[in-house]
């Protein structure tokens, strides 16, 4: 059977093995969750077989972290990049395969995300030409070489050509997922930036409302690098911050970054909420002679805050429920500050759902990309700002 047999037989096929990959704007590394798919749509039914997260060594993230930085990436590097991140995912896809005691034939697809290099959510002009413009590296044709396997990736792009921010990309997702006619839920991703999908109840995909509330686990991690000069890089369990104290000062001058006061749909990145922003705000904490823990703490406090407030600017109302998921749904202190500030609520984890925090993004992804072998539509207009509905990713063939 070629290739393309097996695509038009795959569209088809009753139940799908699925392999995603998902490297997240913490740069920490490689998720993966292998799962079997059937249905599509408000039919889709998930199984996560299995799931593990791969490190980045510490030459390959210093070489991602350089590359995003305005000041030190350049064209080479991206390009150069590209490729070698096409490899490493190959190469995690097919441990992940084995480890999970499966051959590589037994995966139908692998749906890929990238690594974001940039994403600017603004319109710019350049030549007489509008646009967003958003960026993801590792490329896909790579990933398909090397596996050997359907590689479904890039779809943010689908999404920008359609006028959109090309995010929040899991709205469509956590729809199917969550959706309830009991309860409104927020179901609340904290990676490097934290993002929210609101879905009320016996709400159908126009009345989701899907933004990126701030900044997640970045100014907290940047922090830790910064304070133990390089040996750690997050505050595990939110052990450092619970042994600090809140400092409303150094808080109230972080509430005022101007995305905060930004109405939906609206994106950001480390664009705002990398080292610049960081360093600003240490040169003020150290300046006001704040010791770190304290420092951590009003950092956390600022991520549980913005979230909270978030909710009360941009929500009809509060949700009957939040759900956390995400790198920072381990950090103990800041779920217990979100727990603090929204008592009326209850806050559960995606775990208590049976999907693992780091599994959920390549979940995601995994979604998404057999929507895009079945034909159909799944960016969320009202959440990303697209002039229409279309169909996301980009199919490679081995």
């Amino acid at each position: 059977m070629n290739v393309m047999d097996k695509l038009c037989q795959l569209r088809f096929k009753d139940e799908k093995i699925a392999l995603g990959l998902m490297s997240g704007t913490s740069i920490d590394g490689v998720s993966i969750a292998i799962v079997k798919l059937k249905g599509n749509w408000l039919n889709t039914k998930f199984k996560i077989i299995y799931n593990v997260t791969y490190e980045y060594n510490s030459e390959l993230r210093k070489e991602i972290l350089r590359t995003v930085n305005p000041k030190t990436g350049n064209v080479k590097r991206i390009c150069q990049l590209n490729n070698i991140l096409g490899r490493v995912y190959a190469e995690k896809a097919l441990k992940a395969i084995n480890e999970a005691g499966l051959d590589k034939r037994d995966i139908d697809f692998i749906a890929s995300h990238g690594q974001t290099v940039y994403h600017n959510p603004k319109i710019d002009c350049i030549a007489g030409y509008k646009s967003r413009s958003t960026l993801q590296i590792g490329e896909p044709a790579v990933i398909a070489h090397e596996t050997g396997i359907i590689t479904i990736a890039d779809f943010r792009q689908g999404d920008v050509a359609a006028g959109g921010h090309g995010a929040p990309i899991s709205a469509y997702a956590d729809y199917i997922i969550f959706r309830s006619m009991e309860i409104d839920r927020a179901i609340q991703n904290i990676g490097g930036i934290a993002n929210v999908t609101w879905i009320p109840k016996g709400g159908g995909l126009d009345d989701i409302i899907a933004f990126d509330t701030g900044p997640g686990n970045m100014i907290i991690d940047t922090l830790i690098e910064e304070m133990t000069n390089g040996k750690a890089k997050m505050d595990l369990d939110g052990e450092i911050a619970s042994r600090g104290e809140v400092n409303m000062k150094l808080l109230d001058y972080m509430m005022k970054h101007p995305y905060l006061s930004q109405k939906p749909p609206k994106t950001t990145g480390r664009e705002d909420f990398g080292w610049n922003f960081t360093r600003k705000i240490l040169k003020k904490a150290l300046k006001m002679g704040l010791k770190w823990e304290d420092i951590i703490a009003t950092a956390t406090f600022y991520t549980a805050k913005t979230i909270s407030e978030a909710y009360h600017k941009y929500l009809p109302r509060k949700p009957n429920e939040i759900i956390l998921g995400g790198g920072g749904s381990r950090n103990k202190t800041l779920v217990n500050m979100i727990r603090k500030l929204n008592p009326e609520v209850k806050v559960n984890l995606h775990e208590d759902y049976g999907i693992p925090a780091q599994a959920k993004e390549p979940l995601i992804m995994t979604i998404l990309a057999n929507e895009t072998l079945s034909g159909n539509p799944s960016n969320v207009p009202k959440a990303t700002g697209a002039t229409c509905r279309v169909i996301l990713g980009k199919i490679i063939l081995p």
